[in-house]
Parts: structure tokens; C-alpha cells; sequence
């Protein structure tokens, strides 16, 4: 019994104590989710807002337009119910944990619930949440299994699972959800926002989880744990955290650095052939040819003392080109002296000559990357995974000063606060890594904090041109439905010419004027076209007295009609009075014409008709089809599809006419991706381009697409493609013969 802590005795005294540890850990826990709550909302608010630029319909755009408004502007009030309600979760799932039994007065939240006695909308909703919840238990597996374990040893039972971890994702979003429901009263918004709980937008549940394993070692509860029972994701593929969807969500992510993955085993395959001991199984067996204890090579030491040497001051005062690692491979070759370490230090340096030859990165920029080459060299030769894993922290370092290189405000120079940002965690890097990659986790999350910052600040300031920018496409969108309603009735060949020419010039403004006011007035559209009908019929000719009676009996409530639309579109001028004098004249010689006509003429005038409707309905038809022609021939090329796939945040460089370059991010895309905005380094600065005049631009080779994200990931395959496929056939070329 030796092994077991004091509060793991079976005795009153124990069990009580046991509680109270597992009570004081609510508070911990509810003030570290509490303390992420304003970035998750500010996150949520922004995808809402994302989410109704994308939508193509105008009550989803709508509604996620508003919940993203109103989250921005109430946020307190959403941060007082979530705080309130993950509160109350935890002390609920604590109280079921300490007290099984009371797992029959409410529903459970488990992922695994039975789903047959409820709704549909509560079983999409449970099931939304699982899946979610899967995969943040399986990213921080390692942190769930060694609490389990301590809390299974602290109450004194054999095992827990994750479904009765108070701690667990699922509780936590389904008091995220609960809030939500309480903060926003519109129902429509209830179901979009499951999409929106996922792992990008929600908070980091790993330090969370870190501090909570933390606060029970210093009870004494499993503090060997990370020695005896420690279970490493990577090797432990048939953990209970893992199911079938889950598996097949990461095969699918895989499959895209599957080849460039290959491509490093064999790389580094060829290491074993200069290793000067056998493989342990240390850090590194999980891929061929790694050693066990980099830190104590005579490569790794050299580095130590070269960046320790290394002032950075001299690196970054421009005077001259910085120092590349492929030079300072000269002076370290020697101490190289294992394959792994060739290696290592042969791809990472053609990995950074890659990213010193984007030309859109500027030198500021560069300067700083490249100050973090040893740094990168020693983790690299620490870490595994910085080649296999594109997520990894020394790599999302270089790919966030690269992506935001051009954010930087030229008019500022150094002295902007992005730029004194990326600078003093460079610095940090450089003054204070050792061999801790958590490091570089905790200058990602201070860059990426404040880029957030700045995100928010230039989101506030589009939200005027976004407005005006979605008034201007929905009115194109009902111009579009409004030159469809008229298409259809001119199409026919049976309108009289007068009328066409007026419904084509003037009417359809009207359609377009009832459709863009749709939402707030419904019955406007059908208003519209109603009228536009009768004044359709009223030109037909009527050839019984009934149906002229009917005319002059409908006319004065069609011309009343006309006119209020027309005063609405204000068309005023002499044209209104001559369209007005015609339509009169029409309607007058329908009345005239004799009523008393044979069955002949009343046929010979029918087929008349038919006729004419015939050759003007051809006549329309082949008009259109040429004119159809003619624009998908202007447009049918692979620019259209450029265009049509870019997203925001990417930076696009624009010669324009005085043969000045502009280089300008992506900020904004209309729901109908008629509409691009971009913003210039100049935060205040921004401008629009419609779809067809940025397909022209790339057409005409006015703008091209810079190269700023995944640049580590870019520059590793085009490396990996300069290196021989057998690296075992060179290095034993090398090998002098036995």
C-alpha cells in the first residue's frame, strides 16, 4: 500500500479528502477556460461574419451577419453566461463523478448517449459536438490519459474513461452551446453555430489540461507519472480515444505531405550509413537514421556556443548580406559527424536559400529569419518532427513572419508595432533557446496573439466598405432576378414592341428595385410583377365585349400601379409622358377595333400574331445565344478559376499603368464572389475590384499571386526535388572501400 497517497485510503476521512481535491480543481479549471473567453468570442463573432460572406443564401448571410454584430458588440453579456455555464458544467460533472448514482436525474452529455429517444435537432446537435470533441481528446490524448489516470488513483477506482472526465471537450462545448442559445433568442443562429464550435475557432484546451495533471502532482497524486505511465500518442495507435472517424479524418490529412513524408524517409534513410553507432530507441525511432541524444554531439555543442557568440545586433543592422546557414556549414562541417547530422544540416540550409530567394519577403523580414537558423538547425536535430509535420512551432514561426512580412506599414520602418513584435520574439528565440521547443510554442502564440489584435482593429475598419460592398451586390443579385422575370415575358415574342423596349429599359430597374427590398417589404416583388403582368395583358387585343369591359374596368388601377412604381425608380422626364401617350393610343384602338369579325379574320388574325410572335421569339433567341457566346468566349479561361479560388489573406502584387507595384492582401470576398476588397499595408487604406476586372488583371499579367504562406513547406519539397532518389548509392560512393 505504499504507493498509494494518503487520500486514496478507503476511510471517511480519505473519501472527504479525495472530494475536496476533486471540488478544488473547478475553480482552477473554470478560471483558466474563463480567462480564454474573449479571444474565443472575438473568434466566433469573426467566423459568424465569415460565414455570411460566404453564404449564397440571404436568410442564413443575414442571420450570421447579425449573431457576428451582436456577439462584437455584447460580448461581455456572452462572456457572463459561458463563464456561468462552464461553471455550473464542471460542478455538475464533478458531483456525477464523485456520485455515480445521480447519473439518473438528468441526460447524459456523453458522446456515446443513446440517441433513440430524442429529437432530430438535438441528435444533429449531439452529434455535431462529438465530433468535435473526438478530435480535441485526440490532441491533447497525452494530457487526458495521465488525468484519468490521477483521477481514477485519487478516488480510489481502477480505471476512468474520457466520458467521465469532468474535464472532457463534450462538456465543455455543450455549456459553450447552452450559453449561446441563452445570449442569442434567435433560433435560426442555434444550428449554425455547432459548425462554428470546432477546434480553430474554440479555445486551447492543452495548457488547461497541463495545469489542472499540475495542481494534482502538487497534491502528491501520481507525480512519476510522466516516467511510468506517460502514453505517447504516436506510438500508442489503438488508445480507446481513437475511433474509425477520427482515423479516417487524420489518413486524410496525411495524404498531403504522404509524398513529401516518403521522400524524407528515403533522405534520411541513407544517414544509417554514417552512423557511427547503432540506432537506440530514443527520440528519434520513429524515423530511419535519427539518433537518440543530438543535444550531446559535438555539432550540436558547436551551435550552442555559435549562436551564443552570434550578437544579434550585427545580424540585423543591414550592413552587408546576413550570414546564410549554407556558409556557416563551412565552419561546422567538421563537427558534422554523424549522417543524421549531414543531413539535417545539408537540407535545412538549401530550405532556407529557398525561402532567401522569395522575393516578396522583405528584407527586414528576412534579416529576422534569418537570425533563426541555428536556432531551426538545433531543433531541427532535437525534434523529428520538424521535417514531418508542417504544425510544427519552429516551422509556424517562419511561415507566420513570412505570411505577415508584407503587413508590415513601410511609412513606420521599424519603428511598427508588428514588425517590434516579430523583433522581440526573434530576439528571444535567439538569447534563450537551448533545447526546449516549447519555446517557440510560446513565441507563436505571442505573435499570433497580437496579429489577432490587428485583425480585429482592420475588421473594424472595413465593416463600413463590407456594408457598402453588400448593398452594391444585392443589388446586382435582384438586378440579376429582375432581368430574368423580363426575359421570360419578352421571350415569348407576344409583347408589343413599345411595351419590350420599356420593360427592358425601365421595368426591369423596377424588379430590381422590389427584389433588393425583399427581405423588409415581401410582398414588393409580387407587386411588381403582377403590375408588369396586367400591363402585358392590357396590350393584347380584345376581341369580345366582355373582355373590353374587363379592361376598362382593371386600367385605372394598372396605370395607378405604373405610376407609383415608376415615381419610386424616378423616371420623370418627357419619356414617362410619351410611354404614358402611346400606351393611351394602344388601349384606345383596342377598345375601337370592331367587335363583329368572322370566324376567318378572327383565325387570319391569330396566326398573324403566332407569326410575329414567332419571328420575334426566334429572333430574341438567337440574339441572346450570340451574345452568350460572346462573353463565355471572353471569359472561359483558366483566370476565371484564379480568381474564383482566392482566399482571404493572400497577398496579390498589381502593376499599375505608371508601371508602380502595389502589393495588397485579400481582406474581404463577396458572398457572390462578384466583389474582392484589398487593404495595403497602410491599414486605413482600402479598395475594391470587381471579379471580372481582377480576371482581366491576371489575364493581362497585371497581377500575380505571392507566394507567402508554407513557405518551410514549399522550400522542403523544392529541396527534396534537387536531391538524388538513392541517397544510399552517393553516400557509399563516398565510403572509401573496405
Amino acid at each position: 500500500m505504499s504507493g498509494l497517497h494518503p487520500l486514496h485510503a478507503k476511510t471517511a476521512t480519505g473519501s472527504a479528502a479525495a472530494e475536496d481535491v476533486l471540488r478544488g480543481l473547478i475553480p482552477l479549471a473554470t478560471h483558466l477556460v474563463v480567462s480564454q473567453l474573449d479571444a474565443f468570442s472575438s473568434r466566433l463573432s469573426n467566423a459568424f461574419l465569415a460565414m455570411s460572406e460566404q453564404s449564397m443564401d440571404s436568410r442564413e448571410a443575414n442571420l450570421s451577419f447579425n449573431a457576428g454584430q451582436i456577439l462584437k458588440k455584447n460580448a461581455y453579456a456572452f462572456y457572463h453566461l459561458s463563464s456561468a455555464d462552464v461553471e455550473k458544467a464542471f460542478r455538475q460533472e464533478v458531483d456525477l463523478l464523485i456520485s455515480p448514482k445521480q447519473s439518473g436525474n438528468r441526460v447524459s452529455t456523453a458522446p456515446d448517449a443513446d440517441l433513440s429517444l430524442i429529437s432530430y435537432e438535438e441528435m444533429d446537435k449531439k452529434l455535431a459536438l462529438s465530433r468535435v470533441s473526438r478530435t480535441i481528446e485526440l490532441d491533447s490524448a497525452e494530457q487526458y490519459a495521465a488525468l484519468n489516470m490521477r483521477l481514477s488513483h485519487l478516488l480510489g477506482r481502477e480505471t476512468l474513461s474520457i466520458a467521465q472526465n469532468p474535464f472532457r471537450p463534450d462538456s465543455l462545448l455543450n455549456a459553450l452551446y447552452s450559453a449561446w442559445c441563452q445570449f442569442d433568442p434567435e433560433v435560426g443562429t442555434h444550428e449554425m453555430v455547432l459548425p462554428l464550435l470546432r477546434a480553430d475557432i474554440l479555445f486551447d484546451l492543452e495548457p488547461i489540461l497541463y495545469e489542472i495533471n499540475s495542481a494534482l502532482v502538487k497534491k502528491g497524486i501520481l507525480p512519476d507519472l510522466q516516467d511510468s505511465y506517460k502514453i505517447r500518442r504516436n506510438q500508442n495507435k489503438t488508445t480507446t480515444l481513437v475511433d474509425d472517424e477520427t482515423e479516417a479524418k487524420n489518413a486524410e490529412q496525411e495524404s498531403h505531405s504522404q509524398d513529401i513524408a516518403q521522400k524524407l524517409k528515403r533522405y534520411f534513410s541513407g544517414a544509417q550509413h554514417q552512423q557511427q553507432a547503432p540506432r537506440s530507441n530514443g527520440n528519434y525511432s520513429d524515423h530511419s537514421g535519427f539518433t537518440s541524444n543530438p543535444a550531446e554531439s559535438r555539432l550540436f555543442q558547436h551551435l550552442a556556443e555559435f549562436q551564443q557568440n552570434l550578437k544579434l545586433n550585427q545580424m540585423m543592422s543591414g550592413a552587408g548580406e546576413v550570414m546564410r546557414l549554407s556558409q556557416m556549414r563551412e565552419h561546422v562541417a567538421d563537427v558534422a559527424t554523424t549522417g543524421v547530422e549531414k543531413h539535417t544540416l545539408d537540407l535545412l540550409s538549401q530550405v532556407f536559400d529557398n525561402v532567401f530567394r522569395n522575393q516578396a519577403i522583405p528584407a527586414p523580414v528576412k534579416e529576422l529569419i534569418s537570425v533563426l537558423q541555428v536556432p531551426v538547425l538545433k531543433a531541427a536535430l532535437i525534434d523529428k518532427e520538424f521535417f514531418f509535420k508542417d504544425q510544427h512551432p519552429a516551422r509556424r514561426l517562419i511561415d507566420l513572419l513570412s505570411r505577415y512580412s508584407l503587413s508590415l506599414d513601410q511609412n513606420k520602418g521599424a519603428q511598427d508595432p508588428l514588425f517590434q513584435t516579430m523583433k522581440r520574439n526573434v530576439e528571444r528565440v535567439s538569447q534563450e533557446f537551448d533545447q526546449e521547443i516549447a519555446l517557440f510554442d510560446e513565441v507563436v502564440t505571442d505573435l499570433e496573439s497580437f496579429i489577432e489584435k490587428e485583425e480585429q482593429a482592420n475588421a473594424q475598419a472595413l465593416e463600413a466598405p463590407i456594408k457598402s460592398a453588400i448593398r452594391k451586390e444585392k443589388i446586382k443579385q435582384a438586378s440579376i432576378h429582375a432581368n430574368q422575370e423580363v426575359a421570360i415575358r419578352v421571350g415569348s415574342g407576344e409583347v408589343v414592341a413599345f411595351v419590350e423596349t420599356f420593360l427592358e429599359s425601365r421595368w426591369i430597374k423596377v424588379l430590381t428595385l422590389a427584389y433588393s427590398v425583399r427581405d423588409e417589404k415581401p410582398h414588393a416583388v409580387q407587386d411588381a410583377i403582377k403590375t408588369m403582368d396586367d400591363l402585358i395583358w392590357s396590350v393584347k387585343p380584345k376581341f369580345t365585349l366582355q373582355d373590353r369591359q374587363e379592361l376598362l374596368n382593371r386600367l385605372p388601377a394598372i396605370l395607378a400601379r405604373l405610376n407609383k412604381w415608376l415615381s419610386l425608380i424616378k423616371w420623370e422626364d418627357a419619356d414617362r409622358v410619351q410611354f404614358f401617350a402611346e400606351l393611351s393610343e394602344c388601349h384606345a384602338s383596342i377598345v375601337r377595333a370592331p367587335l363583329e369579325l368572322s370566324p376567318d379574320r378572327q383565325l387570319e388574325l391569330a396566326v398573324e400574331a403566332a407569326q410575329q410572335a414567332t419571328e420575334r421569339r426566334l429572333e430574341k433567341r438567337a440574339e441572346a445565344e450570340k451574345n452568350a457566346a460572346q462573353e463565355e468566349l471572353a471569359t472561359d479561361d483558366e483566370f476565371v478559376d484564379v480568381v474564383h479560388q482566392l482566399e482571404r489573406g493572400i497577398w496579390i502584387e498589381f502593376t499599375q499603368e505608371n508601371a508602380q507595384i502595389a502589393r495588397v492582401r485579400l481582406a474581404w470576398v463577396s458572398p457572390m464572389r462578384s466583389l474582392y476588397i484589398f487593404t495595403a499595408s497602410e491599414k486605413e487604406k482600402s479598395f475594391s475590384v470587381s471579379a471580372k476586372n481582377l480576371e482581366q488583371a491576371f489575364r493581362e499579367k497585371r497581377a500575380q499571386i505571392l507566394q507567402l504562406d508554407k513557405v518551410v513547406d514549399r522550400a522542403l519539397q523544392e529541396a527534396l526535388a534537387t536531391l538524388p532518389d538513392s541517397p544510399d548509392t552517393q553516400l557509399e560512393a563516398r565510403e572509401p572501400a573496405a
